[in-house]
């Protein structure tokens, strides 16, 4: 689980096969083979990890299901990611709730600070107002629910030290809604099936 709080931008090395390779710090210092890391809101276990003349890296092993439903099959290297380590339990919950389970992939419309997000029709359900969202890993805060997407004020400092401050229109970035409204949904569908 994590809190959509960004605590590094990371830089893919390598991406070969189905192995990605992404030059990190920050996120290495506690790390062990088999811990998950989220890479732009994607959870991905560490498989391999060292240092090199350019820093730390770590290596991950990607599934065609992720590539499929995330933006990461678009990295190449250069390219930044938000990088976040699993939350523990004494640690603060600053964001919200996020699993680094993506539910799907939209569309940057306008650019930060006022960032509009163009999404599948499907998850439009799950978006409220002053609702969590989480866009490439960082959550945050709808301001507005439209026909096709949803919009969020991202201030400078998350610009600064996110990847949304580079984006702009026609870019991917992976989403995440809110796990609590689609348990919800699930209960009141159950309970409407049942007959209660």
């Amino acid at each position: 689980m994590f809190t959509g709080i960004v605590e590094e931008l990371g830089e893919i090395r390598s991406f070969e096969g189905a192995t990605l390779r992404i030059g990190a710090d920050t996120v290495l210092e506690d790390a062990s083979i088999g811990d998950s890391i989220a890479v732009n809101g994607c959870c991905l276990t560490v498989t391999a990890m060292g240092t090199d003349d350019r820093g730390g890296w770590w290596e991950a092993d990607v599934s065609h299901e992720t590539l499929r439903r995330t933006n990461l099959g678009d990295s190449a290297p250069g390219t930044v990611v938000n990088l976040e380590r699993p939350v523990r339990a004494q640690d603060r919950l600053g964001g919200h709730i996020v699993q680094g389970h993506v539910d799907a992939v939209g569309e940057i419309v306008e650019a930060v600070p006022d960032l509009r997000v163009r999404v599948p029709i499907d998850l439009l359900r799950y978006l409220v107002v002053k609702g969590s969202v989480t866009v490439d890993g960082v959550s945050l805060t709808v301001v507005d629910v439209l026909e096709d997407g949803f919009t969020v004020a991202v201030i400078p400092h998350t610009a600064e030290v996110t990847t949304l401050g580079r984006k702009g229109p026609g870019d991917a970035v992976n989403l995440e809604v809110d796990v609590t409204v689609k348990y919800v949904e699930r209960l009141l569908e159950w309970h409407r099936d049942v007959g209660g």
